[in-house]
Formats: structure tokens, sequence, C-alpha cells
């Protein structure tokens, strides 16, 4: 891959917050990053978290979470990615912020409601009900849409043609 790919960038985030940065060049924000993540993985508990969940141990799992801690963990985590693409040149278009803004939001409500929610009668636990929390598509929605409306038109105008967004 390139050294400047912003993708490649993003994923390395998505593997570890704080890898894009450095190889951004952003040594001290990248260490920053992997200390938080560090720091708020094991308060939260978060590996142990992780293993129980995928051994279908969800009430053993939410015992073990410090939700205190872990509701840090979806901010940090879609910031350090935002972080990384943009400083890799990504992220140029207006409100293009948005679904990551979104997907952190979201995952964050998720973990919120992790320990109580069911979903078909199946208590899904603070590692699978975040995860498909996950819902950049409102983001990148509201992004079109503002960005529809930023250029000057109506909402009412957006759906002019039989129903179909022009």
């Amino acid at each position: 891959m390139n050294r400047n790919n912003k993708h490649e960038k993003l994923f390395w985030s998505i593997a570890l917050p704080g890898f894009g940065q450095i190889l951004n060049g952003k040594f001290l924000k990248g260490f920053l990053f992997i200390a938080l993540e560090f720091l708020v993985n094991v308060q939260s508990n978060f590996n142990e978290v992780i293993l129980l969940s995928f051994h279908g141990e969800i009430e053993k799992a939410i015992q073990q979470t410090n939700y205190g801690w872990l509701m840090f963990y979806p901010c940090l985590y879609f910031f350090a990615m935002w972080d990384a693409y943009k400083d890799a040149g990504g992220g140029k278009k207006p409100y293009s912020f948005l679904p990551f803004v979104f997907s952190a939001y979201f995952v964050t409500v998720g973990t919120i409601y992790s320990s109580k929610l069911t979903l078909f009668g199946v208590l899904l636990g603070p590692i699978w009900l975040p995860i498909l929390s996950v819902i950049p598509g409102v983001g990148f929605t509201l992004k079109w849409f503002i960005h529809k409306i930023a250029k000057g038109k109506s909402p009412d105008k957006l759906y002019a043609t039989n129903g179909r967004v022009n």
C-alpha cells in the first residue's frame, strides 16, 4: 500500500487506536491514543468481556464489565479513526466527520443499554449490542442531507421528482 493511503491509516486505527497516527508521523498523538486505549481497556475489563461474549457467556460478561470506563471506548475509538483518516488527507468534503460521530454515539448508546436490552428475547450484552449499534448510514444520510441544504436546496425540494431524491 501507498504510505499516503488514507484508507490504510483508517484500517490501522480500526486495529488499534493510535496506529494510524503513528503511520501519519504523529507519534505523540499516536502513543497517547494507544495509552488511552490500554487505560480504558484495562479499567473496563474489555478483553475479559470480549472473551466471555465470544464464548456465549453474556451474563458473566455483563458482570465483569465496568460500564463507567467502557462508555469512553466508542468515542475514543471512532475519534482516533477519524483523526488518522483526516491527517492522511481524507475527510475533505463537508460533514465527512458525521459517520464517525454517529457511529460513536450509537455504539455508546448500545453500550449503555447492553446489560438490559434484548433482541428477539436474546440478551446480547456489552460486545454484541454495541457492535450491532454501529449505524454509519445515519451519519452518511445526515451528511448528504446537510450538504444539500447548504447548497441551497430546501428539504421540501429534495423530493421533487417522483419521490426520488435529486
